[in-house]
């Protein structure tokens, strides 16, 4: 075996390892998300709108948990916004505070997409969320088709809502 045989298959056993590592980590970060039909969703957003996930039947529909407290959550603003342009998007800030002090927030990050406040985490214990953020990709049908713990790109989610829909 040559030298750079063998450098080649170090470096591809460290990307297999790496890989593994990576998607044990997903599962275990998973664990606890509810998975096939998503729970029913009815509250009234910050802006006063009843939002029941029952009414999004032309398109999947992003289920965003974040907090005002979370530098990643904060990171993922402006792409949630932009998503929420072309898909429906049902906001839940979590243990984020009051209705005023969450739409404080909304303002001062000129954001606006609809936002049900979870000050008591009853929604994000119905989904199993014990960290944010944490994102539902829910089909025409609502099913859950992906969950995502942790920072992921606008990109990332676009392609999901895609398949989603597909």
């Amino acid at each position: 075996m040559t030298f750079f045989n063998r450098k080649r298959k170090i470096l591809l056993l460290e990307i297999v390892l790496i890989i593994a590592v990576y998607l044990v980590a997903r599962g275990y970060s998973q664990r606890h998300l509810v998975s096939g039909t998503s729970p029913a969703i009815e509250a009234t957003t910050l802006g006063g709108d009843q939002i029941r996930l029952s009414d999004f039947r032309d398109k999947p529909v992003l289920i965003h948990f974040w907090a005002s407290w979370c530098p990643v959550c904060e990171l993922e603003q402006e792409s949630i916004q932009s998503i929420s342009n072309d898909y429906p998007v049902v906001s839940i800030a979590m243990q984020s505070g009051s209705e005023l002090e969450v739409s404080a927030h909304l303002q001062e990050n000129k954001l606006s997409f609809p936002t049900i406040v979870d000050e008591d985490g009853k929604l994000a214990r119905q989904f199993g969320v014990r960290g944010v953020p944490t994102s539902f990709i829910v089909t025409t049908d609502k099913k859950i088709k992906f969950k995502e713990v942790g920072y992921t790109t606008e990109t990332g989610l676009r392609v999901r809502l895609w398949l989603a829909g597909n």
